[in-house]
């Protein structure tokens, strides 16, 4: 199992372990908490057909001292009111020269923002 921090973060990171090992991303990759360092979620990512890359949250961690929000907050449609556990945070993400991800949008679920996705 892959391990990345995801937020603000967890862009940075994905997007420089991708091109820096250039490996094949999908798999399951643990979300760390950039704050503590501690787990947050499991968010499996897969290839999709047309050759995008796209990931969900599959797990949420529990933490001591939080309590994980169960529905995307001040989300969009159609990601409004969706459960967390399940939800697509990000989709679209192409491979463009071997070690380059662009044209990817990714939801932050914790504050309902999107934002484009390259690295």
């Amino acid at each position: 199992m892959k391990k990345i921090a995801i937020t603000a973060a967890f862009f940075a990171a994905l997007l420089s372990s991708f091109s820096a090992f250039a490996q094949e991303i999908a798999g399951t990759w643990i979300q760390i908490d950039d704050k503590t360092g501690s787990p947050k979620a499991l968010i499996e990512i897969q290839k999709q057909t047309n050759g995008s890359y796209s990931g969900k949250i599959i797990k949420v961690t529990p933490r001591p001292g939080y309590t994980p929000r169960e529905t995307c907050f001040r989300c969009p449609p159609p990601y409004t009111d969706q459960p967390i556990l399940g939800l697509e945070v990000f989709k679209g993400l192409q491979n463009v020269n071997g070690s380059n991800y662009a044209n990817g949008r990714v939801l932050d679920p914790l504050t309902g923002k999107i934002y484009g996705l390259k690295g």
